[in-house]
């Protein structure tokens, strides 16, 4: 199966015009990485520019939508994130300011800060989530379900060292 892939697709080597082969093959499975996600990215963040809205603020939004009317505290929102942002207080801050999210202070413990997603955000949700999927099939639609499980598998594989 991977030599079909390869075959079927110039090698990073190639790509980059690299006259010599990479060092290590752990650096080459990296810039690959890197490469992939630049490719895959720009396209979502295209997307969500014509919504006046980036990854990090609509990760935050799905985040919190998903724990509902009961709201989630602002200090829980980072560790559920997609990808590390040290400042969620300044996302949540501009998704408050953007009606897409709600915040106030617990009434049993008065030092903890409920957020919660409002209409508009749920709103916002159920218009870019059908398009973020068709997006997501069009990027990788041409891999078959066991190339996606097993790059899956690898991906976590690669993030959860033993």
């Amino acid at each position: 199966m991977s030599e079909t892939i390869v075959s079927k697709y110039s090698t990073l080597q190639q790509e980059l015009g690299a006259s010599e082969p990479f060092e290590i093959a752990e650096q080459e499975v990296y810039l690959n990485l890197v490469r992939t996600h630049a490719a895959l990215s720009d396209e979502v963040a295209e997307l969500f520019k014509q919504h006046q809205i980036s990854q990090p603020l609509y990760n935050v939004l799905k985040v919190v939508a998903r724990v509902g009317a009961i709201g989630m505290p602002s200090q829980s929102i980072a560790q559920y994130m997609v990808a590390r942002d040290p400042d969620i207080t300044r996302l949540v801050d501009r998704l408050q300011k953007d009606d897409l999210l709600d915040r106030d202070r617990d009434r049993q413990d008065r030092r903890v800060v409920l957020v919660r997603v409002t209409q508009a955000g749920l709103n916002l949700i159920q218009l870019l989530d059908p398009a973020i999927w068709k997006l997501h099939q069009s990027q990788l639609g041409h891999l078959s379900p066991e190339q996606l499980e097993l790059l899956n598998q690898l991906l976590v594989a690669a993030r959860l060292k033993p």
